[in-house]
């Protein structure tokens, strides 16, 4: 007895027609080229990014190579060539290309976990080449069967405390980029007047000698070297562990104003080889 019954396709994720054309042409031709080289370890390669997610022009094209480290051992010269292909195709195709590479296992296991990022590629992802795992990890994933296990929870929030102290650090990182901004440009108006330039903490006292005594800047340039010279000896020695952002952007409009004028001096006169007052030399900024 034969039965007709009526089978409904099923749409998962998102489509090539949620795509700029002209975007997709170009990954599926990086693909086909892929495919020709590579055959059967390559395992998926996945549009993503902002150009699956909106189709917007955008100056990359986001794509996910995931490669088969399961049937094959990725030895270092499997890798070299690998590289090797992908640039030569991405040379070919468009440099607008930007190619993300994942081994086969690394994605189960992330998917598996739930992790953000694997989420995130199968959310907004379109699969150009797809062994059989892509597709149904998506429909697991839009039927909510993947969720976050407890170890990738933990995982990213143990990231947190890190990101915050390395955020901190790169404050008083750029602290110290002050500090040289200000030695450095002392330093150029100390060699106008032919004077070798000193070690950092006998800045501020030549500062004062051969440019305040003369008039040609005030007293308030040495005690901005010698503030930032101490603040940069309390962030190298760890006495200073913490800087407010409202500090920070003083210190900046202080090291800005050091420097515009250390500019106007030198810009004011001529290298004087003799180190004596230049006649064309005009007074403190």
């Amino acid at each position: 007895m034969h039965m007709e019954f009526k089978m409904e396709k099923r749409t998962i994720g998102r489509q090539k027609e949620e795509v700029r054309q002209e975007d997709f042409e170009l990954a599926y031709k990086f693909s086909k080229i892929l495919f020709r080289e590579m055959g059967d370890m390559l395992k998926a390669l996945v549009l993503f990014g902002s150009t699956a997610r909106t189709g917007r022009k955008e100056k990359d094209i986001d794509l996910l190579v995931i490669v088969d480290d399961v049937t094959v051992r990725i030895s270092p010269e499997l890798v070299e060539t690998y590289r090797i292909i992908t640039e030569k195709a991405v040379v070919e195709v468009s440099e607008r290309l930007h190619i993300t590479s994942m081994k086969f296992s690394s994605f189960w296991e992330y998917a598996r976990a739930g992790d953000p990022v694997a989420v995130n590629i199968l959310r907004e992802g379109i699969p150009l080449i797809d062994a059989g795992f892509f597709r149904p990890l998506q429909a697991l994933l839009f039927d909510g069967r993947i969720r976050p296990s407890p170890e990738s929870v933990w995982t990213y929030f143990a990231r947190s405390p890190r990101a915050l102290f390395s955020a901190r650090r790169h404050v008083l990182g750029a602290v110290l980029d002050l500090y040289w901004a200000v030695v450095d440009s002392a330093h150029a108006s100390l060699m106008m007047l032919n004077v070798t330039p000193p070690s950092p903490d006998h800045v501020a006292e030549l500062l004062d000698k051969m440019l305040v005594a003369r008039g040609l800047l005030k007293p308030h340039h040495v005690e901005t070297m010698k503030k930032f010279y101490d603040l940069q000896k309390r962030v190298v020695h760890r006495e200073l562990k913490e800087l407010k952002g409202a500090e920070y952007d003083e210190l900046y409009k202080e090291a800005a104003a050091f420097v515009d004028d250390m500019k106007r001096f030198v810009e004011s006169r001529e290298f004087a080889s003799d180190g004596k007052k230049h006649p064309s030399a005009r007074k403190a900024p």
